[in-house]
């Protein structure tokens, strides 16, 4: 495939996996369930690569791979939580944060200010998710969107995201795409494993339930492994800040997805400011 065809893949099925999430969790699936269903279902493609890859993988790849899925699970549930408290038309353009996760820390811990045109990324993000709004019906002062549960932990997941980066920068740097994606599917389901056992007395427990959801759930894996197997694709032929400029294409289809499956009110509101943030963090991004 050609890198601009994984790009689009990747900024489809992102948001796309979200909406899937919120679906299902909002239909009464614990998020570890989901998690560990997702990771069992890519199970045997891992297992094929792996395979193939034969004993090729030391000890430092297994390493890289084992935090990574451990950031990933703890990322993707707290995702999880977080659309099913909130819109997803809100959440979606909080990625444009991102960006700012990996800057602030130097500027705070190390005095490393940012410079020229990152100014003025940091700051068309922050002007963007003010003109989201609040949450429900009304359109609320600009700084309710911080004091939403859901975005809160958005943004917490964001922390574990940036690392994630970083880990799965360790493991390409020892492997490929296609084993790097193979460890962390299968190393992300004996994490998530535990934690979905422990959670199991909260599944919807009717035979109706299990087989509504189950097309739902098997589109999810599908989505997730996309998303994920484009992003290690992505991560290895383009460096980390473009490729993050084009991730924040994805905000923008989360605000239409919001409104056409779950009705999310203030469209163009927020259509508007995804627009604004995912610009600021692309400048951001690019600028680094």
């Amino acid at each position: 495939m050609t890198p601009w065809l994984v790009i689009a893949l990747r900024v489809i099925s992102n948001p796309c996996s979200n909406a899937l999430q919120k679906a299902l969790a909002s239909n009464g699936w614990p998020a570890p369930v989901l998690l560990a269903f997702t990771h069992g279902v890519l199970g045997p493609v891992a297992m094929v690569i792996l395979l193939r890859a034969g004993d090729s993988l030391g000890w430092v790849f297994w390493s890289w791979s084992l935090l990574s899925a451990a950031l990933a699970v703890a990322a993707n549930w707290l995702i999880i939580e977080a659309v099913r408290r909130s819109d997803l038309s809100l959440l979606g353009p909080i990625n444009a944060y991102k960006p700012w996760v990996s800057l602030l820390p130097g500027w705070l811990l190390l005095g490393e200010q940012p410079v020229g045109w990152q100014w003025a990324g940091m700051a068309l993000v922050l002007a963007g998710s003010l003109l989201l709004g609040g949450t429900g019906g009304s359109a609320g002062r600009p700084g309710s969107l911080f004091l939403d549960r859901g975005v809160q932990l958005r943004f917490l997941a964001l922390v574990f995201s940036a690392a994630e980066a970083v880990t799965l920068k360790r493991a390409l740097a020892v492997s490929d795409p296609a084993r790097a994606f193979a460890g962390w599917v299968l190393l992300g389901f004996l994490v998530a494993v535990p934690f979905a056992w422990k959670a199991r007395g909260a599944c919807p427990n009717t035979r109706a339930a299990v087989a509504s959801s189950l097309p739902s759930g098997l589109t999810l894996a599908l989505t997730t492994g996309l998303m994920q197997g484009c992003t290690f694709v992505i991560l290895d032929f383009l460096p980390t800040g473009i490729a993050l400029s084009f991730f924040q294409l994805s905000a923008v289809l989360s605000v239409f997805l919001g409104r056409a499956f779950f009705g999310e009110p203030q469209f163009a509101r927020r259509l508007a400011g995804a627009c604004v943030m995912a610009l600021g963090a692309a400048i951001l991004a690019g600028a680094r």
